[in-house]
């Protein structure tokens, strides 16, 4: 079976997995950079860039260690090629490329969201194409049907804001710290999520695409009444979240039948009650429901080890004029979602 070095480092960690065909991840090593970038409640990209020049490599060579390989026994070297903050693209695409010319082994540039639209499939051997994706992390939130390795129909997309980032933006209105994904989600553990009255953007409407500017903005505007408790604030921001997420979900279920399956993968995927919600989901429409394990969902270097192998597969490599992308739609045909600051 194929072995794949998969490098990550599209945002903020740094990560370096060896992964078989058949599904066995050999070695998987991720440093964060939680520590560097809470000071400013966000992601800053000269900081993140800077962090992966220091740690590819050394988790590279930690990673083979781990396995008890060395370069001349890997089939192939996938990194992340894009979309994400482009000096850390940039970072981890360089790194592979120079790995694939030493070595004298195949490149594959891996679509950031393709490793995240596969994850589930090294997760659940019985995952079969095609199947329906919500792909939301905290630079996308999409609906795609997955037709197989490079086939992606784009259904729906966000006009402004994905998910992700107004968790991220509600963990920092409210003071909860960083990342705030789980921040909001440790917080609305102990609030009420019906007692702050935030809007539900496009809820039940013939729109079929995602909207959370105005649902952040709200989040805003209840922190400053002074009326209510942050938790209570972050628990009717996860529900109104949710809602947004199921009702989006199942009109695109409803409009496609021949689904059996609906997954869900992205960041925001580790959220509990969002993957709960997405469950009973599935069980009411009838289909299965697939999601990988929470390690999977955030970013990591497995799951772009894994889009090389099913690429490499196929016979799919990349030459060393490859670009490092900040943008790269899995699906570039799909026409543009009506809005201003389309994440498409």
């Amino acid at each position: 079976m194929a072995l794949i070095l998969g490098i990550e480092s599209s945002c903020d960690e740094t990560a370096a997995a060896l992964v078989t065909h058949d599904r066995r991840i050999l070695a998987h090593r991720l440093a964060g950079q939680e520590a560097a970038h809470r000071p400013f409640g966000g992601v800053v990209p000269e900081i993140a860039a800077r962090a992966h020049v220091e740690m590819a490599m050394p988790l590279v060579e930690a990673a083979l260690a781990d396995a008890g390989v060395t370069l001349a026994d890997v089939d192939a070297i996938a990194a992340t090629a894009g979309p994400g903050l482009i000096g850390g693209v940039m970072v981890g695409l360089m790194t592979g490329k120079a790995l694939a010319h030493a070595a004298g082994k195949p490149l594959i540039a891996v679509n950031h969201l393709e490793g995240h639209a596969l994850s589930p499939r090294l997760a659940d051997p019985d995952l079969a194409f095609p199947y329906m994706l919500l792909l939301a992390s905290g630079g996308h939130c999409q609906l795609l049907l997955v037709r197989g390795v490079g086939d992606y129909a784009r259904l729906a997309t966000t006009i402004d804001d994905a998910a992700g980032e107004a968790f991220d933006k509600t963990a920092k209105l409210l003071g909860l710290g960083f990342p705030g994904g789980p921040a909001v989600e440790a917080a609305a553990r102990m609030g009420d999520p019906k007692a702050v009255p935030l809007p539900r953007p496009l809820l039940g409407t013939n729109e079929p695409h995602f909207s959370f500017a105005g649902l952040k903005s709200a989040v805003l505007r209840a922190r400053d009444s002074g009326r209510y408790r942050a938790e209570d604030i972050a628990a009717s921001f996860q529900q109104a979240v949710v809602d947004c997420l199921i009702d989006r979900t199942r009109r695109q279920l409803e409009s496609h039948p021949h689904i059996t399956a609906l997954v869900v993968a992205g960041g925001v995927a580790a959220n509990g009650p969002i993957r709960a919600a997405l469950a009973e989901l599935a069980g009411r429409q009838g289909v299965a429901f697939a999601a990988p394990p929470l390690w999977l969902c955030t970013d990591n270097g497995a799951m772009i080890a894994w889009a090389g192998a099913e690429r490499f597969a196929l016979g799919l490599t990349d030459d060393m004029a490859a670009p490092a992308r900040a943008r790269w739609p899995l699906d570039p045909t799909a026409e543009k979602a009506r809005g201003a600051g389309v994440k498409a």
